[in-house]
């Protein structure tokens, strides 16, 4: 049996006063939702310790896994981020302050503008995703594979529900 957490005493007094609840579910979201605050706080670490929030960390990421010459039209990286244009601006503009991305104009449409990496983004993101993915690593430790992998159809199943419509 696995060591009581806050989320028991929650189920135990709603069973307590409402019996007639099927309390099953509400205390495996309320484990998620304690799980995702502790997890986002742990990864978003990792991103302020080189100065960056996780939107930025987004940004740099698609641009370095896209490959060389590492740039991307603004529109594509807001549909790949599902973010607005107006979120993708603000974002672009404060790493582009930074140093980190640069607008280059479109050789095949001087119309449009590209986002590229700069040397400095690329080496940036180069050793920050090397720490991310080492930090959920970690976080991913007290688990055996056989679980990880049985963990990973879960979730894939929970989401494809919410994918189907």
């Amino acid at each position: 049996m696995d060591k009581p957490d806050p989320v028991d005493t929650i189920v135990e007094q709603w069973q307590r006063e409402r019996p007639d609840l099927r309390t099953e579910a509400m205390g495996i979201f309320g484990r998620f939702g304690r799980l995702v605050l502790a997890v986002e706080e742990a990864i978003n670490s990792t991103f302020v310790r080189h100065g960056l929030q996780r939107g930025e960390f987004d940004v740099l990421a698609a641009l370095r896994r896209s490959g060389s010459p590492f740039e991307l039209n603004p529109s594509v990286l807001a549909d790949t981020l599902m973010l607005s244009r107006a979120g993708m601006t603000g974002r672009l503009d404060r790493l582009e302050s930074a140093g980190l991305v640069r607008r280059i104009a479109d050789a095949d449409d001087r119309r449009s503008v590209r986002v590229a990496l700069t040397e400095r983004g690329r080496e940036l993101i180069d050793v920050v995703v090397t720490e991310h993915i080492d930090n959920e690593e970690r976080l991913l430790g007290v688990l055996p594979a056989a679980d990880r992998k049985h963990l990973d159809r879960i979730v894939r199943r929970m989401l494809g529900s919410f994918d189907a419509g």
